[in-house]
């Protein structure tokens, strides 16, 4: 398992914020005991919490048994919602990230247009024509493609760029953006936070049959996600999740997660992507969970 440490506080506020840590973890419900936290102040409108590395190996052994009970190989990062360190699974790190990208691109549009019935479909069906139509109301191409990077650097994603122009013929230029799984889930775990992001997450809470996977696989926790999925390059087929569950007492965890099967369909990879899921609500309590902070 790979982490990338948070921003350490100035010692001066560090006393003051060990109270913030500890009543804000509070007492969980059964079933999502609270882990520890390091809270570190940030100049933004986020909190960052990491998870204590107590229990690291043993998750990492854990998952490393999963991988072998599957069918392809996997991939997941996770990150406490409110910003902190990026914790990841399994060999797969990046791919392009196909319908995932609605994300983004529904926020983005939600912004300049108010809600519409092409980001309802784009998001709870993943219906194409529907999210090239919110494409096509952002402006050209490369204003479009701006729009959705911004959405991305706000939410926390510093190095991906969506592309203006298209890599593959027969698919759409946004859904062709190479998006690594540690910055996904870093944007994930910032959307919650973001401003006018509140409907399209209403939205990835009820997606449609196609998209109850991954996450949706964990019974009795709210969990917001969008899927992603089309042939590779070459052979086989790539199967993408990004999501934000909700633990029992409020904190949630940015997630994405993928994984490229042999298949020609993406039905075998959402089963992975499932098994993932259901692994996931066996450490519910080690997984790293924080909250938006208080606005200001």
């Amino acid at each position: 398992m790979k982490t990338r440490r948070g921003r350490r506080a100035p010692a001066l506020v560090i006393a003051g914020l060990c109270l913030v840590a500890t009543v804000g973890c509070g007492t969980a419900q059964s079933g999502d005991d609270v882990v520890t936290v390091v809270v570190t102040e940030t100049a933004g409108s986020t909190t960052k919490a990491s998870t204590s590395t107590a229990g690291d190996r043993k998750l990492s052994a854990s998952f490393a048994a999963l991988e072998k009970t599957l069918s392809a190989p996997v991939g997941l990062a996770l990150v406490p919602v409110g910003g902190g360190d990026v914790v990841t699974f399994g060999d797969q790190t990046t791919g392009v990230a196909w319908s995932t990208s609605k994300v983004p691109l529904a926020v983005a549009a939600d912004r300049a247009n108010g809600v519409t019935d092409a980001e309802t479909s784009a998001i709870v069906n993943s219906d194409n024509a529907a999210a090239e139509t919110l494409w096509a109301s952002l402006g050209t191409p490369a204003q479009a493609a701006a729009a959705m990077t911004a959405v991305l650097r706000e939410g926390g994603d510093s190095t991906t760029t969506v592309p203006s122009a298209r890599r593959r013929s027969e698919f759409s230029i946004f859904g062709q953006t190479e998006w690594a799984l540690r910055d996904a889930a870093t944007f994930a775990a910032g959307l919650p936070c973001l401003r006018g992001t509140t409907h399209v997450l209403s939205l990835m809470e009820n997606v449609a049959g196609n998209q109850q996977w991954g996450l949706k696989a964990i019974e009795k926790r709210t969990s917001s996600v969008k899927g992603g999925w089309g042939p590779t390059a070459g052979s086989g087929y790539l199967v993408r999740q990004l999501g934000v569950l909700t633990l029992r007492d409020g904190r949630q965890v940015g997630v994405a997660m993928s994984t490229q099967t042999t298949a020609g369909s993406m039905e075998p990879g959402a089963a992975v992507l499932s098994a993932v899921g259901r692994w996931m609500s066996q450490h519910l309590a080690a997984l790293p969970a924080g909250r938006c902070a208080p606005a200001r």
